[in-house]
């Protein structure tokens, strides 16, 4: 029999997967849904997008990124509702207590995902126990119809990897014991992580098979299949070994708006513009970075686009300094154009020395005015205060749900 090099510890990393968790929650909240193939979308429209459906949509076709006419076609009686901020929240707080009641070393993924590390932990039950009862206490403090899928595995991938096995509401082990037998049953594109991009250059090579991917030399996928260290950290990720627990650098943080009807009123663009800059900026500040780089970007409703952007001597952090650059770059677009979606980002971030006294008394005045607002908006709520002209945007402009890590949306629990 082949060794393959498993790492033969034994698991103590837990993942937690809510089974399709927004749509789940509008089901527990509103019983007449259940069992109905069912979604949520960010804003009604004829082609909005379904970003959460039901396992009996899923059963019809209907998935994550289907048009709402293309899922009427497949299903006359798909029912869509926008998202609902609160039975989310809800959700989440829930989730993440009953984690923490586990072990300190929690980290949420997402707003429905998360990870348990049992290190250092000492448990009289096994994981497999203890996996049973979050899944029973979900049910009992969050809603009957929540279902929950637990991965139990050496590290966090394989984690992962055996929440996703059985669903929805599984409970599986990845180890040294059944790995094997695992990676025989799977395809390549089944292995989380390896989308078409990477199973075709595995293909290229000739590793067709998860066997074959975890066979191969660590040099040959360093070299010739990832050509970085990256083909390293597969060659041990595979076989359980801690890879991923390493803190991600944070590239760039933006904002974008789908607006209900296209338009071209530059005074009623401007100001929703200027409120996303806000939201931005509040984003920035609270990860206590600031930005050398500004981008504008926007789609026209008879398709194309354009955008631009600058990089700039000084970094910024205030959100009139973003908004300067951020018009000054909005001014240049094609005035003529009908804007049907809109955003902007910030990039080459950097940790802030804004603590530090500055030289110049005009920056010192703008960093306590800054400060002082973010203190009055995190006391009494997001947007108690903001400027004259995001007015028309804070009445036009939902808040969205960030669908991906959750720092931005600890941020608005923080502010609620």
């Amino acid at each position: 029999m082949t060794d393959y090099g498993l790492n033969k510890e034994p698991p103590r990393v837990m993942h937690i997967d809510l089974n399709s968790a927004f749509a789940s929650a509008e089901q527990q909240a509103w019983p007449s849904l259940r069992g109905k193939p069912m979604g949520v979308t960010n804003r009604l429209s004829k082609e909005c997008c379904v970003i959460a459906a039901s396992y009996e949509a899923k059963a019809l076709g209907i998935k994550v990124g289907v048009r709402r006419s293309e899922a009427v076609a497949l299903c006359p009686d798909f029912i869509l509702l926008e998202t609902d901020p609160s039975k989310y929240t809800w959700m989440y707080q829930n989730l993440l207590r009953i984690m923490k009641t586990y072990s300190p070393n929690v980290k949420m993924k997402s707003i429905d995902e998360g990870i348990i590390d049992f290190h250092g932990v000492h448990t009289e039950r096994s994981l497999e126990d203890i996996g049973r009862e979050i899944k029973q206490r979900m049910k009992d403090e969050v809603g009957q119809y929540m279902r929950t899928n637990v991965g139990i595995g050496p590290n966090r991938f394989l984690a992962k990897m055996a929440a996703g096995w059985h669903k929805p509401d599984g409970l599986d082990t990845l180890d040294h014991h059944n790995l094997i037998d695992f990676y025989n049953r799977i395809e390549l594109e089944d292995i989380t992580g390896i989308a078409e991009a990477f199973s075709a250059r595995l293909r290229a090579v000739g590793i067709n098979t998860p066997l074959e991917f975890l066979a191969a030399n660590p040099d040959f996928l360093r070299k010739r299949v990832f050509k970085s260290i990256n083909g390293l950290y597969w060659h041990d990720r595979l076989r359980g070994y801690e890879m991923d627990d390493q803190p991600t650098r944070l590239g760039m943080v933006g904002r974008q708006w789908v607006l209900r009807q296209a338009s071209n009123d530059d005074a009623w663009l401007r100001s929703c513009l200027h409120y996303l800059v806000e939201t931005v900026g509040m984003k920035l500040r609270y990860r206590n970075v600031e930005a050398r780089g500004v981008c504008v970007w926007m789609s026209f409703n008879i398709g194309g686009g354009w955008s631009d952007k600058r990089m700039l001597r000084m970094p910024i952090y205030t959100n009139q300094d973003i908004w300067l650059h951020v018009s000054k770059l909005f001014d240049r677009r094609p005035k003529h154009m009908v804007i049907r979606t809109m955003g902007l980002y910030l990039y080459q971030l950097e940790p802030s020395t804004r603590s530090q006294l500055s030289m110049f008394d005009d920056v010192i005045k703008a960093n306590y005015l800054t400060k002082a607002m973010d203190e009055i908006n995190d006391f009494y709520g997001s947007f108690t205060l903001f400027s004259a002209d995001t007015l028309t945007g804070t009445r036009n402009v939902k808040q969205k749900i960030p669908f991906g890590g959750t720092d931005y949306f600890d941020l608005l629990l923080k502010r609620a």
